[in-house]
């Protein structure tokens, strides 16, 4: 499918540019099944992660606070009274942050290239997207307080004429769908000329629902050298036109997404 009528490109965070939180699934999914087991269900360590794993993808890309929604209604599924989703959700940020605190500090003390947390090949990409005159538009599912000084550390903000999105503390009033239908309420802009590059069900089918091309970012991370395949089966699923383990190779990237036959 060619993207070469593209005019405005979206692209996802996490994962997709920033390598800054990269293994948070590998904090938030212990955490969670920490809390069903508590449960006491009988059912095992394997059969929780399963469980969690699977919704916890399913909601990768939508705010974070929607996985600690789910995580609550598991637990009530389960016999349990739930704490509030936001106690889960500050839990699980307190882990994640003993986790990358080293990369954010590196960066804030300019110990390192930005280049060095993001995915290979990310502003060279981005770059040359501008340069083909796309509107760019950055949306996460992290806190915008947060994401907004990752995409500042990383220096990419810059790059974001349409604008740098988070979720927010009212997290009905922001959403990837939310932000599209603003982008396609813009006169000159239609469905077909909407460019998405995601690595989570989200964003994906976001950029499908309304018949733009999606880029599905399936990195190995934290090397991001080859394809994930457990998490290609799952953007492909999400309707994923194209799957790239990185941005490498930016010349056939866009020989492909740019192509006129």
């Amino acid at each position: 499918m060619s993207a070469v009528s593209a005019k405005v490109a979206l692209f996802d965070f996490d994962g997709t540019l920033s390598l800054i939180r990269s293994g948070w699934m590998g904090v938030m999914v212990p955490m969670m099944v920490e809390v069903l087991a508590e449960c006491a269900t009988g059912e095992t360590e394997t059969q929780l992660r399963l469980v969690v794993e699977d919704f916890v993808w399913r909601l990768t890309g939508q705010e974070t606070i929607y996985q600690m929604i789910r995580l609550a209604e598991e637990v009530r599924l389960r016999g349990g009274s739930p704490l509030d989703p936001l106690v889960y959700k500050h839990r699980y940020l307190d882990r994640l942050w003993q986790g990358i605190r080293h990369r954010v500090e590196e960066l804030r003390a300019g110990k390192c290239s930005p280049d060095k947390y993001l995915v290979p090949g990310a502003r060279a990409l981005i770059e040359t997207l501008r340069n083909r005159g796309l509107r760019l538009y950055l949306a996460s599912g992290t806190d915008e307080i947060y994401m907004r000084e990752e995409a500042d550390l990383l220096d990419v903000a810059c790059y974001f004429d349409g604008g740098v999105y988070g979720a927010l503390d009212d997290y009905r009033s922001f959403s990837k769908r939310i932000l599209v239908e603003r982008i396609l309420a813009r006169p000159e802009t239609r469905g077909v000329h909407l460019l998405g590059f995601g690595d989570g069900y989200v964003e994906i089918e976001e950029v499908k629902r309304v018949g733009g091309v999606a880029v599905g970012v399936a990195s190995d991370e934290p090397d991001c050298l080859r394809v994930d395949e457990w998490k290609r089966q799952r953007l492909v699923g999400a309707g994923a036109d194209y799957i790239v383990p990185n941005y490498l190779d930016l010349e056939g990237l866009c020989q492909v997404l740019f192509a006129r036959s």
